[in-house]
C-alpha cells in the first residue's frame, strides 16, 4: 500500500509578486527551494493564510537570494502581494516508509530568506 504524506514545507512565507500575464506556476528563491527540497516544475499545493485560497500549481526557480515567491497566471488572482502563504508538497510512499519519513520543513523570516 502507497499513501500521500508532507515531503516538504515552507510555512508562512510572504508573497512578493503576482503576475497574471505568465503561462502559470509559483516561482520561488532557489535558495527557499533548495531548503524545502522542492524541485523545478514539482507540484506544490500552496495555501494562502490570508484568505483560505487552497490551490495546486508547479515550481519555477527563481532568482537565488531575492527572497522571491510569486504567484503567476490565473492564480494571482488568489493573492495578494505581502499576503501569507504555506507552500506544500507531497510524495506517495510505502506505509512503512512513510512511518520513518522525515518532511523538510522551512520557516523563513519575514523577507523570505532562510533563518
Amino acid at each position: 500500500m502507497y499513501i500521500e504524506v508532507l515531503k516538504s514545507k515552507i510555512h508562512r512565507v510572504k508573497i512578493t509578486q503576482a503576475e497574471l500575464h505568465y503561462v502559470g506556476s509559483i516561482t520561488i528563491d532557489e535558495n527557499l527551494m533548495d531548503a524545502a527540497n522542492l524541485i523545478e516544475n514539482e507540484k506544490v499545493q500552496i495555501v494562502n493564510v490570508n484568505n483560505g485560497e487552497r490551490l495546486e500549481t508547479y515550481v519555477i526557480k527563481g532568482e537565488r537570494g531575492t527572497g522571491m515567491v510569486c504567484m503567476n497566471g490565473p492564480a494571482a488572482r488568489k493573492v495578494q502581494v505581502g499576503d501569507i502563504v504555506i507552500i506544500i508538497s507531497y510524495a506517495s510512499m510505502a506505509h512503512e516508509e512513510a512511518k520513518v519519513y522525515k518532511p523538510q520543513i522551512v520557516f523563513p523570516d519575514h523577507n523570505n530568506r532562510l533563518i
